[in-house]
């Protein structure tokens, strides 16, 4: 069934996301980053925000979350992790369905940024909801996790199928792309490069992406094919230090 997504800017460089099954009107929020915002945008939409489903415990995803239930009476939905800051009615882990309305969304595990970091995948309409874990031309840090437990759980997002359009939750883009251009001459890398200067040059959001240009230009997807002589996690470990003191 159809799922309705509303994606606006907030904090210093967040997006939050709306999202609204069109059968039954049933709608929620993904993450808390700004709960003024999210509750503006409910309202301007006309929509009742009936559940908010947080991807990790970071405060620029889940420090809203009183404030939106206090205002909705909404539902919150997450990992365990999200407890070290707010109370959950429900924690959920992978392989769990999130039912939102007629919409079903399948909580997958990808840690590595947090340990506990989810995200939410609605395989019918071709959507994930990704947090931090994955960005466009780029990936979170790790400030919980190992390499290998990243390098993983990027691994299972890049198996979905390629037309799948992926919400990441910042818009670091530009930034990112300058860093792939460091590490990676492959003709696509530089195409899609100047597509996104020229976009936020233009005031437009590069989110969201698909799996589909990550796959094909993300230089964490492809750190195997920058780092040959490595095995994959830890070529990705390689590629991932750099762009952690990078100056571009």
């Amino acid at each position: 069934m159809p799922l309705t997504v509303r994606q606006f800017a907030c904090l210093s460089d967040n997006y939050g996301f709306l999202i609204r099954d069109e059968e039954t009107g049933v709608a929620a929020c993904i993450d808390t980053p700004d709960a003024e915002a999210i509750l503006r945008e409910a309202d301007a939409a006309g929509w009742r925000i009936s559940f908010i489903l947080n991807t990790h415990w970071h405060l620029d995803h889940a420090g809203g979350n009183a404030r939106v239930k206090e205002a909705t009476g909404a539902v919150i939905i997450g990992p365990p992790e999200v407890t070290k800051i707010a109370p959950l009615d429900r924690a959920v882990a992978d392989g769990d369905t999130v039912t939102l309305g007629a919409t079903r969304l399948k909580v997958m595990d990808v840690g590595g940024h947090t340990s506990g970091h989810i995200a939410y995948h609605d395989q019918a309409n071709a959507m994930a909801f990704v947090g931090d874990t994955l960005f466009a031309m780029g990936c979170g840090r790790l400030f919980e996790g190992s390499p290998e437990q990243m390098w993983a759980s990027l691994q299972r997002l890049a198996g979905l199928p390629d037309e799948t359009t992926v919400y990441c939750a910042h818009e670091y883009t530009a930034a990112n792309a300058r860093f792939a251009l460091s590490v990676d001459s492959d003709p696509a890398v530089r195409a899609r490069a100047d597509q996104v200067f020229a976009m936020r040059e233009r005031g437009e959001p590069t989110v969201p992406t698909t799996i589909g240009a990550e796959r094909a230009t993300n230089p964490f997807l492809r750190a195997p094919l920058l780092r040959p002589a490595l095995e994959p996690a830890r070529a990705f470990a390689e590629v991932r230090a750099a762009k952690d003191v990078f100056q571009g």
